[in-house]
């Protein structure tokens, strides 16, 4: 939970944004915020995302608390959503501790836990098909070449495995 004796709220407004959008972004935004602080007390930000047109919570809203809850787990940010803070759904207070990782190193982590099991390079390359081919290749060599990936072969086909 929102700690005490932080500065003013900075606001963000992602709602109507993709998650793929959005993320970006409100990466940027974070690591903006504690570039700021400089040592100061950490700017609580304030992320507006909606509440969802379906009634039951939006994917913007779910994917954002997901991904918080994972790196507030590792100690870097402390969050509060809004239903908690204000009754209020539609945004999530968050406190930065410490900053949140490049997109290209969360590609590289999302690939690597994809790779728990054996994958080929066509199923790597069509699940994170988003980020675009060259980029996940790039991921998945960086990976290949810091060991965290080996690549067995087996028969014509080679997969892609997380040590």
């Amino acid at each position: 939970m929102i700690s005490h004796g932080i500065a003013s709220d900075h606001e963000i407004d992602l709602h109507e944004k993709t998650w793929h959008k959005a993320l970006p972004e409100f990466i940027s935004f974070y690591n903006e915020a504690i570039e700021h602080a400089a040592g100061g007390p950490p700017a609580r930000l304030n992320v507006i995302h909606g509440y969802g047109s379906s009634g039951a919570g939006g994917v913007l809203r779910k994917r954002l608390q997901n991904f918080l809850k994972e790196h507030a787990l590792q100690g870097r940010l402390e969050f509060t959503p809004g239903e908690h803070a204000d009754a209020n759904p539609g945004h999530t207070l968050v406190v930065p501790i410490q900053p949140l990782p490049a997109l290209d190193e969360l590609l590289s982590e999302e690939i690597w836990a994809y790779c728990a099991r054996p994958r080929t390079l066509s199923k790597i390359s069509g699940k994170f098909r988003r980020h675009g081919a060259p980029t996940v290749i790039a991921a998945i060599d960086s990976l290949v070449k810091q060991r965290r990936l080996r690549v067995i072969g087996k028969g014509n086909r080679k997969t892609h495995e997380a040590v």
